[in-house]
């Protein structure tokens, strides 16, 4: 599985990639999880609110900041 992180920066934007990290380790989910802060790649997934998070190339939440256990229904 292939995570991606999108977000310039934001305290929500790394709050969400450290959530994403503790879901993916606790729960032993076989995925590589890479933050995308580069505006011109996140503008490619038609993102007008960050964060968000792609899981294989698909857009599965955007512009705001999903529970531990949101970004685990969404990964498993």
């Amino acid at each position: 599985m292939d995570i991606k992180i999108l977000g310039t920066g934001c305290p929500k934007c790394k709050q969400l990639e450290k959530l994403t990290r503790e879901v993916v380790e606790q729960n032993h989910i076989d995925a590589t999880v890479s933050k995308v802060d580069d505006i011109m790649e996140i503008m490619k997934y038609g993102i007008m609110a960050t964060p968000a998070l792609v899981v294989d190339n698909k857009v599965v939440l955007k512009g705001r900041l999903p529970s531990a256990n949101e970004i685990k229904n969404l990964l498993l």
